[in-house]
């Protein structure tokens, strides 16, 4: 807020604006952004944007290579996603200088995309697993803020500043059959739904120029109906393939008391908690993260790790879900054969589903992720703060 202050680009009502969805985000005081947009006046140049893009992946990069003792031209498949940063150069080839990856890998760099765009990215690396034998895929996931902090005064878009924070992961794939006594998961399903057929969803999340020209993302009133849309039809493919059969049943009856024979139900939402032991919700904000609760009838102790994950690192958009898993990991819950289930929301609309399941228990002494010097410290009391009125 001090930083934004002293810019002079906001009036002292969007100020106020800001502060008031800042107090009701769910986000603490220890997120992280770059240097750019902190500094005064803002430094928001191509040149700082790749240093944290370079900041960003190469860290993540660095520690997983070191965990695994993969070399880098043992990598086969790369994938990278950020969804607002896409220079020249690509991501995905500032990764290959790097870390001088082989001449014939397979890399693609995923644009534009959302906060969606790391389950797409796995779907992607499982489906060329599957058509190169003995190989890694290296996934990446991250987004970038330096160059989109939005420094005008149109509230749908000063939202984002609120809630998008630094953050990134790189996740190591295997199709190896010597590497499944070492691996911690097993990707089991993954499950795509798209609904940018419709307009009202294409539109609810936008990259746009405000009336003065400055470039920023809006977000739509009906963001959370759309969302809630979407998840029901991910969840109407993702069932059947998780559940036990009897709660299918509860759910294809109801479906077709709704459509065919056009009765005036509720349309019955399946006890997910039978098929899964882990939920990794994505953070997008303390409104998506309560919508769901409800929706899924999720416990506090589920919804801990999106919750400590937008408290402690914000909406680190395609990267949040692995700040969850690894919150979870941290906090020793992962046992041998539990089942994680990933959900992801982003532009287009987008709603991605996968399902892991662990194949050993993980030791958090042994493990190394970015909760272990303050896992202690977790969960916190979020305040709860009632709506009072609209704006």
């Amino acid at each position: 807020m001090k930083c934004s202050k002293l810019t002079g680009s906001f009036t002292e009502a969007n100020l106020d604006f800001q502060r008031k969805i800042l107090e009701r985000s769910g986000l603490g005081e220890d997120t992280y952004l770059p240097p750019a947009v902190l500094r005064v006046p803002p430094n928001p140049c191509m040149d700082e944007a790749r240093k944290e893009a370079r900041a960003v992946m190469f860290g993540a990069i660095d520690e997983l290579l070191a965990k695994t003792g993969v070399k880098p031209k043992d990598i086969g498949v790369l994938v990278v996603n950020c969804s607002l940063f896409n220079p020249t150069p690509s991501l995905s080839a500032m990764v290959v200088n790097h870390y001088k990856l082989r001449g014939n890998i397979v890399s693609y760099n995923l644009g534009g995309m959302g906060c969606s765009a790391g389950l797409l990215s796995i779907d992607l690396a499982k489906d060329l697993l599957q058509v190169h034998p003995n190989s890694y895929a290296l996934v990446i996931s991250m987004e970038n803020i330096t160059l989109n902090w939005y420094f005008g005064n149109n509230r749908s878009m000063l939202v984002s500043n609120c809630l998008f924070r630094m953050g990134g992961a790189a996740i190591l794939l295997s199709n190896k059959r010597s590497d499944r006594r070492r691996s911690k998961y097993e990707l089991v399903h993954t499950v795509r739904t798209h609904k940018g057929a419709n307009d009202k969803c294409f539109e609810c999340v936008t990259q746009e120029e405000d009336e003065i020209g400055k470039i920023g993302v809006s977000l739509s009133k009906d963001l959370m109906a759309v969302a809630g849309d979407a998840l029901k039809t991910n969840i109407t493919t993702l069932g059947p393939l998780v559940l036990p059969l009897s709660e299918q049943l509860l759910f294809m009856a109801t479906l077709v008391a709704k459509k065919v024979l056009k009765m005036k139900i509720k349309p019955y939402i399946p006890d997910f908690k039978l098929a899964f032991e882990h939920f990794c919700i994505h953070a997008g904000g303390r409104a998506v993260l309560d919508e769901l609760e409800k929706n899924l009838e999720l416990t506090d102790w589920h919804m801990e790790p999106s919750r400590m994950t937008l408290y402690r690192f914000g909406n680190t958009s395609s990267s949040s879900l692995w700040y969850e898993l690894a919150y979870t990991e941290a906090k020793g819950r992962i046992r041998k054969r539990d089942r994680i289930w990933q959900i992801a929301f982003g532009s287009g609309f987008k709603c991605n589903s996968a399902v892991w399941k662990a194949l050993r228990t993980v030791n958090p002494a042994k493990e190394k992720n970015p909760w272990m010097d303050e896992i202690d410290n977790f969960p916190v009391d979020v305040p709860k703060i009632s709506k009072v009125g609209n704006a």
